[in-house]
């Protein structure tokens, strides 16, 4: 399979004060494999809560349980899976995401192999934090 990275320029480029957004996908026969995934430039964008209850909106979490309390370590992590996988706009990233506690819990998340690969290879500090 092949890796490959477009830049999306329009709507989300536009989404976040005209900031590029990396989409990655890959070249694969199912869609397990050829599923997106969006990554942020920078892991300095990353800027969400560390503290207090969040509401993920439907796009990012259709469950029963869409409220998080961020003070549970458990309930974070479910939560930074779920807006890792689903992300459709950087802002979900910048919004819910913190750059200081996702270096802390990142070998602790539960991410498809594929998504864990593509973010430590943009971010190669992940991969030694965990």
């Amino acid at each position: 399979m092949r890796l490959a990275e477009r830049h999306i320029s329009g709507p989300a480029r536009l989404l976040w004060r005209s900031r590029p957004v990396t989409l990655v996908t890959m070249a694969g026969r199912t869609y397990a494999e050829n599923r997106p995934y969006l990554l942020p430039e920078t892991l300095g964008e990353l800027a969400g809560p560390v503290t207090g209850v969040i509401r993920l909106p439907l796009r990012l979490d259709w469950s029963e349980r869409t409220e998080f309390h961020l003070d549970d370590p458990a309930e974070r992590n479910v939560m930074y899976e779920r807006v890792i996988r689903e992300a459709t706009q950087a802002d979900d990233l910048r919004s819910y995401i913190n750059q200081e506690v996702l270096r802390q819990v990142w070998g602790r998340l539960f991410l498809p192999a594929r998504v864990r690969r593509s973010w430590e290879d943009r971010f190669p500090e992940l991969r030694l934090a965990a």
